[in-house]
């Protein structure tokens, strides 16, 4: 399903910032599950970060003192917050929803168009 809608990617020099957002309904649907995945060209998609029950986590390769992740409830907003960012960071970053009885069995089913940000050297 398509029905986020990611913003704030773009083409930046390495060592620029870009915020991330994606607003989503998941208390007024009552879903706990929220992650940002990247997918690099050519290469398989990768959890960056995640929401379960209103607590925010990095995954492991994505802490890194240069990715934050953050929340605004009354917003219904997500936020991916990175900083100098570099060539390597390069792809296509997607918000999921889900929901699921634990931070390791959310079942996603919700997903963004994607937005594209682009580093350059």
């Amino acid at each position: 399903q398509v029905q986020l809608a990611e913003s704030g990617g773009g083409a930046v020099q390495a060592g620029g910032s870009l915020r991330l957002s994606c607003p989503h309904s998941r208390f007024t649907v009552n879903t706990k599950c929220v992650a940002w995945i990247r997918q690099r060209p050519g290469q398989d998609r990768e959890e960056v970060a995640s929401i379960y029950a209103d607590r925010t986590t990095l995954s492991g390769d994505f802490v890194n003192g240069r990715f934050t992740n953050s929340q605004d409830n009354v917003k219904e907003t997500v936020y991916l917050h990175m900083n100098n960012l570099q060539p390597e960071d390069t792809g296509m970053y997607f918000c999921s929803t889900g929901s699921g009885g634990g931070p390791d069995l959310c079942e996603w089913n919700t997903w963004g168009q994607g937005t594209q940000v682009t580093v350059s050297s």
